[in-house]
């Protein structure tokens, strides 16, 4: 980024005020004096008259309850792409993935530094879902559920299990094996004609209408931040 469109992003002054800040040698990039047209990398020091100055990216995080037949990628040529639904005027991306026959809480954001720290495995950060199968749910097939399954030559970690009604259940992972319940399930001779991911850690999908997103509020994004010990880094 230039400098002069640097501090004028920072609200020090106007480029042409910057401009006039940087010629009087009253800006320093890195301890250096700054000419007209310096550029200013992400961690550079950047000051005015001895002051640092700093601008803020501009990070959106989204909650978007994907529906069915849509694709979790970023990729324009593929048919029903989640970044053309949600259509944001900001290069946006989402953190980690949900079937395209599943359907529910996805998040989506331009912040790249926080998408290892939610899908990073060692966190074992939860996501809970409504599954229903095809046919009635036994004892036995929670039991088996919540203590672990043999796919993907891996046992699944022990997880919650809740039985919802006759075909329904809650489930909560603290992994993210491809496909992982649907798997368990065929394992078990269960298929599965409906998933929905309900909730990524602190994030609930509430009441949001399918196809729809919202900005994650402040109170969500504290306490995500906190939860997974981040801050969001300055430009």
């Amino acid at each position: 980024m230039r400098i002069n469109k640097y501090i004028s992003e920072s609200g020090k002054a106007s480029r042409r005020g910057a401009d006039k800040l940087i010629t009087e040698g009253r800006v320093k990039i890195n301890g250096k004096r700054a000419t007209i047209g310096s550029q200013v990398e992400p961690g550079d020091d950047v000051q005015v008259d001895g002051n640092e100055v700093r601008v803020a990216r501009n990070n959106v995080y989204i909650a978007l309850n994907k529906p069915v037949g849509i694709t979790s990628t970023t990729e324009k040529g593929v048919k029903g792409n989640i970044v053309d639904l949600v259509n944001h005027p900001l290069r946006i991306f989402n953190i980690g993935r949900l079937d395209k026959d599943s359907e529910g809480l996805i998040l989506l954001t331009n912040d790249g530094d926080i998408v290892n720290e939610i899908l990073r495995s060692e966190n074992r950060h939860e996501k809970e879902y409504i599954v229903s199968v095809d046919k009635p749910i036994t004892s036995e097939f929670l039991k088996k559920m919540s203590e672990g399954v043999r796919i993907l030559d891996t046992t699944t970690l022990p997880c919650e299990v809740v039985q919802l009604s006759k075909f329904d259940f809650k489930i909560i992972l603290t992994q993210g094996l491809n496909r992982q319940i649907r798997r368990m399930c065929a394992e078990l001779g269960y298929d599965v004609y409906r998933l929905q991911r309900i909730r990524i850690m602190n994030i609930q999908i509430g009441k949001l209408p399918p196809g729809q997103w919202r900005d994650l509020s402040k109170k969500e994004r504290t306490q995500l931040f906190r939860e997974l010990d981040y801050e969001p880094k300055e430009w």
